[in-house]
């Protein structure tokens, strides 16, 4: 599964972006809160019913991307973070919004850079690839 380093980064940040795509196929991408409990990321919110991301995957559309970076200096630039692709369902739980519905995210493969060594090796970008069973 996920890096020591990786699921350390993820317990610091906050906020994500989530990627769905609609039943007549309009791709979104929302900002939003979220949890990982080190096996599934859970996005939701005050009225997440409401909202398209949801919708998205209540329609059938369960296939999500979910990115989650931040920059860790601007000088040197030092962007790091994780991009995953996985799939959605909606479970009731208590978490940090509160008692509701919340979209629960399985990762299935992710991305990660500048977590575990450099972004740059001889000026390519190479990123640390893991594929979730």
């Amino acid at each position: 599964m996920f890096t020591e380093k990786e699921i350390a980064y993820m317990r610091s940040q906050r906020l994500a972006r989530i990627g769905t795509v609609s039943a007549d196929s309009q791709p979104d991408v929302s900002p939003m809160g979220f949890e990982f409990d080190g096996e599934y990321f859970y996005i939701g919110g005050m009225n997440n019913a409401a909202t398209r991301k949801y919708k998205n995957v209540v329609k059938g559309n369960s296939q999500v991307a979910l990115a989650i970076d931040d920059l860790e200096s601007v000088d040197p630039w030092a962007p790091r973070g994780i991009k995953l692709y996985g799939t959605a369902d909606i479970v009731e739980r208590e978490g940090y919004a509160g008692r509701s519905s919340y979209l629960r995210i399985r990762p299935t493969i992710s991305w990660s850079w500048n977590l575990e060594g450099p972004a740059m090796v001889e000026g390519r970008f190479v990123p640390h690839k893991t594929v979730h069973e």
